[in-house]
């Protein structure tokens, strides 16, 4: 940690020009983030952009490093768009400063939805998710071109692609029955087409009791048919365990009993805001499990060049989403097998 904010200190007097540059308040790990490490920070006597409660992100190793320029290209043209995506004030590709590509932006207030209001989870997440459908996408592709991202990297045709690319360095032949049965099945470009978050559910929306105040987690933003961010979220909803969450047992216990309650008023609270056709959704849904299970593989296969275990993708996960996937496709994808745990 002593080596990390010494690094991040001596960075931070380059890139900003100010060679007596310290902190007001020294990097702090905090919670959340499955493939990041998330540090608070503040800076003293800083640039007046950089004055205020920052957020480093630090992606591992294993990440392709252009991610973090996506993610800041991303976040600032939602941000210039009015949407609460937190502005990244600076981010680099280059590995060889902390240990891998970071970001720096800023810090919002407030705490995962959930821990705030959890009787409204329904509406404020269908809520933010159709403002952010209602954004004018050829706008959010302006303004990432302008970035030096190519716009072809932000549809659902390149999110495809990529999966079977990941299947097939990973060795997932198990997988590519249903990866063919989506290149066959993938309904017609939409009009209009939307802003899609990716990974839109409740941990990722930042909320105080005056209301939310920002939309995290942006590297699987594209865009495509917004009922390919619906299905993305139902899956996390309905399949992901509850044991991972923040929450006392009688807590889980109870939220699991209600999570039909719940995905049935999120999808209201939605089509109050949209339309939603259940066809393509069903499909999408589909694509949504694709994405978990060639992660899951890369996982098991230890390709994935992860430090630790991914608590998310154990076999409790995984195995709902082979099921969820067969009962929308009518086919059976395998996996290679999980590795026993270590005595």
């Amino acid at each position: 940690m002593a080596e990390l904010e010494t690094r991040l200190r001596d960075h931070l007097r380059t890139a900003l020009g100010e060679r007596h540059l310290e902190f007001a308040e020294r990097p702090i790990r905090l919670t959340g983030g499955f493939d990041t490490q998330i540090f608070a920070f503040r800076l003293a006597a800083a640039l007046a952009a950089f004055s205020g409660p920052l957020i480093l992100r630090l992606l591992d190793a294993h990440h392709d490093p252009t991610r973090a320029l996506r993610e800041r290209a991303t976040q600032n043209a939602l941000a210039d768009l009015g949407y609460p995506a937190p502005r990244v004030l600076l981010a680099t590709a280059d590995v060889t400063l902390l240990g891998g590509a970071f970001l720096i932006m800023q810090r919002l207030a407030g705490q995962p939805l959930p821990k705030v209001r959890i009787g409204a989870i329904a509406s404020v997440l269908a809520g933010f998710q159709a403002r952010l459908h209602d954004l004018d996408p050829v706008a959010f592709l302006r303004a990432v071109t302008r970035e030096g991202l190519e716009p072809r990297s932000f549809t659902f045709d390149a999110h495809l692609a990529h999966l079977a690319d990941r299947a097939s360095r990973g060795r997932l032949g198990g997988l590519a029955p249903g990866l063919e049965w989506l290149a066959r099945r993938r309904p017609p470009r939409p009009e209009p087409r939307a802003v899609c978050h990716g990974d839109f559910h409740p941990y990722n929306i930042l909320m105080t009791s005056a209301g939310v105040t920002g939309v995290l987690d942006w590297p699987h933003a594209i865009v495509a048919d917004p009922a390919f961010d619906i299905a993305t979220t139902l899956v996390i909803l309905k399949l992901v365990p509850l044991d991972i969450a923040d929450l006392a047992a009688p807590l889980r216990w109870l939220a699991s009993a209600a999570r039909p309650l719940l995905v049935g008023s999120y999808l209201r609270h939605y089509r109050r805001r949209r339309p939603l056709d259940r066809e393509k959704l069903a499909y999408y849904e589909a694509a949504a499990c694709m994405k978990a299970l060639v992660r899951a593989g890369e996982l098991r296969g230890g390709l994935a060049g992860e430090p630790a275990p991914n608590v998310l993708f154990g076999s409790a996960f995984t195995e709902r989403v082979l099921s969820r996937f067969r009962a929308l496709t009518g086919i059976t994808p395998t996996l290679p097998p999980a590795a026993l745990p270590v005595a």
